[in-house]
């Protein structure tokens, strides 16, 4: 039997194990941080060179995504039948998106946008850019004013192109990618404290993605 939206479990129950891996990873981050802080912390006043472990912070940064790839992989397994509706939703709105990017397309033929012999993307990139463009809008908007956003999810949403769980997955992966590349950042870091600075930082975009993953707009 396929599901129905009504038969749809909450957002928090669907990613339950991508929201738990998450929020381990924020306390991953602030430990590695600690790691760095503690040390100097605790040294006397007069000392010049304190011994700090940045190691957790490479750690951290090392395993962050296969963390979250399991994760996600565990909660499509828990939920087959929600996966497979939104598997659907999300055929139905490639195809609507991809139907809008050839009107459009055929519109432009004559006068082309492109410059400097930069080829336009395909039907299908352009749909698939739509989306990511969606997702990486609503992110940044959550950031500032969260109310805003979700009119601005309802507003995507409303032509039929994207669906609201899409756009808000898709918002996820947004916060999350943010998180990982200031994580990847402080696996290079030239210092120690700015490896516990990138990975305190990549926790405020780690926080919001579990937010967004959170986020059950009906």
């Amino acid at each position: 039997m396929t599901a129905t939206s009504n038969d749809l479990p909450a957002r928090r129950r669907r990613h339950a194990r991508l929201i738990a891996a998450l929020t381990t990873l924020i306390g991953a981050c602030a430990e590695a941080a600690g790691a760095v802080y503690q040390p100097i912390a605790a040294a006397s006043p007069g000392t010049e060179d304190v011994e700090v472990n940045v190691l957790p912070c490479v750690q951290v940064s090392l395993t962050a995504a296969a963390l979250l790839d399991r994760a996600r992989a565990e909660d499509d397994a828990r939920w087959p039948a929600a996966m497979a509706w939104e598997r659907a939703q999300a055929q139905r709105t490639y195809a609507a998106r991809c139907a809008l990017a050839q009107a459009q397309e055929v519109v432009e033929r004559d006068d082309p946008p492109s410059r400097n012999d930069v080829p336009l993307p395909t039907v299908e990139q352009a749909a698939a850019m739509d989306l990511v463009s969606a997702g990486t809008e609503v992110t940044a908007r959550w950031r500032t004013d969260p109310e805003e956003a979700v009119a601005l999810v309802h507003e995507l949403a409303a032509g039929g192109e994207l669906a609201v769980d899409e756009i808000l997955d898709e918002a996820v992966d947004a916060a999350a990618l943010t998180g990982l590349l200031a994580l990847q950042e402080a696996r290079t870091a030239p210092d120690p404290s700015t490896a516990a600075e990138l990975c305190l930082n990549a926790v405020s975009h780690i926080a919001l993605a579990v937010t967004l993953a959170s986020a059950d707009l009906d």
